[in-house]
């Protein structure tokens, strides 16, 4: 990991800092927390752990700081949990990684106030605690010697009896157990001491002060004299490197995100990224497939949108391309946001992915389910902010429609996301506007036999071909009524098998056949209860009846599928297994304005 920094980080120091240092510039406000750093949630069980080990001298790992002081890399900065908010210190350096045990180790160990922690059951709780000095050096764990009590530092049992009483020093010295907060106060704990040497008169002092000499020299000494390995990132760290150092040592908790480090960075001009993203995200919740929109997406295109501006008013002075300024949604593209340029295109931002949901809509994708590709919002949402009011012409549409297909059907936005978003928005755009094709088309291919494979929703293009089999208005064949929007909801509408699995395994035809989308359509729920298990020939039957249609009606309905009624009767499933397998290839060519090209009987051939 050292190896990674170093090819990220110009320098950075590596050194032992004594831990009670590092307390005191908490309490003064020298070493605070970034502002993206999330809050404290060590429990009472962890807290006595860690104090375990520094007693013991153990290792407890490295802690990484970054030096303060670089213009380009400005957080909003707060102080640790429990340290006074009044330190008035300017920050000197800022805990990246360590948090969680610097804030154990300075509640316990420094501050005067109880540790607001929690039990093992996630309850709250106030907590001081102490060392008893004979079970220190007589007992055989240090861990079984250090007291976790009540902020009244008082004990009750189930009757309210009052079983020990640490309240105040003079009950400490009696009970011989030790405050761990004043360890790092000599003139406090030298107080405490000298009363404890004198709690029980002159005849016990020989005694105590041999209890004491040993309990200082092999527990307090080891807690006062423990240094602890300090890695620390210089003035000079980028905020990439930054994001980049913190997700490799902070294995332990949740990765830092862009999200994170922009809402620090924006708490400099007191805005708050995280209300303002709460807002829009409740916002989409009104629209399915934007419900759980990730924040970084939304970032991705507010840089996306910054960057192609940028480029747009270089091209209007430079001449040489090579020197104009490159489109691009990387993370360090969106670490080097600005709150204007978060300002300037977040609504508009906001409402392009509005826009692009319903756009999605007329392509009938109406969940975030049946969403193929959720990273193709962010080009789908900025080409259609730069078009504006274009999108309202057919040609333009279409075109649009041809590029979102290419980039389902194939298969282009599983990987690598971030390079294509920096060449669809302006290819597309270009292209609208009467240049060449985007790469996006010119590299989309669909391979006949991957209708075979197509078996699940974990494919972008099993949603792909499942929503254009919507768009030739299928009819549910059950009631004869369009599977659309206003009913795609209310029916529970879903895919299921033509041919039931039941059914197919019964006649021997593999799993891997009968499973893939060939044999499957957009269906009402209850429709398919209907089907079961049964033979086409019966359902089909079963549902003429049903709803009162003649052959002639249902077979419009099933045409609406890409079924033919006499393969269906017939309960010929190679036949139409095959039948339809084209027919979905020729969607697919539509959608993509380019030609599957498919061997007579290939399909049939590789599923058998």
């Amino acid at each position: 990991e050292l190896k990674i920094m170093a090819n990220n980080i110009s320098t950075f120091d590596s050194t032992k800092l004594p831990l009670a240092d590092l307390l005191k510039e908490i309490s003064n406000g020298k070493t605070q927390l970034p502002d993206f750093q999330r809050g404290w949630v060590w429990d009472d069980h962890h807290i006595i752990s860690l104090i375990e080990s520094i007693g013991n001298a153990y290792p407890i790992g490295a802690v990484m700081s970054l030096e303060t002081g670089n213009d380009e890399v400005t957080f909003k900065t707060r102080t640790f949990e429990g340290a006074p908010e009044s330190a008035s210190a300017k920050a000197e350096r800022l805990i990246l990684d360590g948090q969680q045990r610097l804030t154990s180790l300075y509640q316990a160990l420094f501050s005067k106030s109880a540790v607001k922690t929690r039990n093992s059951k996630g309850q709250q709780m106030d907590r001081f605690y102490f060392i008893d000095i004979k079970k220190a050096i007589y007992g055989s764990e240090l861990e079984d010697a250090i007291i976790s009590v009540p902020e009244s530092k008082i004990g009750h049992n189930f009757r309210k009896e009052i079983l020990w009483d640490y309240s105040s020093d003079e009950k400490q010295w009696v009970n011989e157990v030790f405050p761990l907060n004043i360890i790092f106060e000599v003139s406090e704990w030298n107080t405490w001491q000298t009363g404890y040497l004198q709690a029980e008169g002159n005849e016990q002092m020989a005694t105590r002060l041999q209890r004491w000499n040993e309990f200082f020299q092999n527990v307090l000494q080891p807690i006062q004299q423990y240094y602890v390995p300090v890695i620390e990132l210089n003035k000079q760290t980028t905020k990439a490197a930054i994001c980049q150092v913190f997700e490799k040592v902070n294995t332990g908790g949740v990765s830092l995100t862009v999200f994170e480090l922009l809402t620090a960075t924006f708490a400099i001009d007191d805005f708050n990224l995280r209300d303002d993203w709460k807002m829009r995200e409740d916002r989409f919740k009104a629209h399915q497939i934007l419900n759980a929109l990730p924040n970084d997406n939304f970032l991705q295109a507010v840089a996306l949108l910054t960057s192609y501006e940028r480029r747009i008013k270089a091209e209007a002075i430079e001449s040489d391309k090579e020197r104009l300024p490159a489109v691009s949604s990387k993370r360090r593209d969106i670490l080097r946001l600005t709150f204007n340029d978060y300002v300037s295109w977040a609504d508009r931002v906001e409402q392009g992915f509005i826009k692009a949901s319903q756009f999605l809509h007329t392509q009938n994708i109406f969940s975030k389910r049946d969403l193929p590709y959720a990273t193709q919002l962010v080009p789908l949402a900025t080409i259609l902010i730069v078009l504006d009011s274009r999108i309202e012409n057919d040609g333009v549409r279409q075109k649009l429609k041809q590029w979102y297909w290419s980039g389902v059907l194939g298969e282009l936005y599983g990987s690598a996301t971030d390079t294509r978003f920096a060449k669809d928005l302006p290819e597309v755009i270009s292209w609208i506007e009467g240049g060449s094709e985007p790469a996006t088309i010119r590299e989309a291919n669909f391979q006949p036999e991957r209708l075979l494979s197509l078996r699940s929703r974990g494919s972008a293009a099993y949603k792909g071909v499942y929503a254009l089999m919507l768009q030739k208005g299928a009819l549910d064949f059950g009631t004869g009524v369009s599977i659309n929007h206003i009913t795609y909801f209310d029916e529970a509408v879903d895919i299921h098998h033509i041919f039931p699995k039941a059914w197919c395994t019964e006649q021997g035809i593999s799993r891997t056949i009968h499973d893939s989308i060939i044999n499957k359509t957009p269906l009402y729920y209850r429709t398919n209860r209907k089907i079961g298990r049964k033979a086409p020939s019966l359902y089909l039957a079963e549902l003429r009846s049903e709803i009162n249609a003649d052959e002639v009606r249902q077979a419009e309905m099933l045409e609406t599928h890409l079924l033919s009624i006499e393969h269906m009767s017939n309960d010929d499933f190679n036949s139409q297994f095959e039948q339809r397998g084209r027919s979905i290839l020729k969607l697919i060519s539509e959608a993509m304005k380019k030609e599957v090209q498919m061997e007579s009987d290939q399909l049939f051939i590789q599923a058998h």
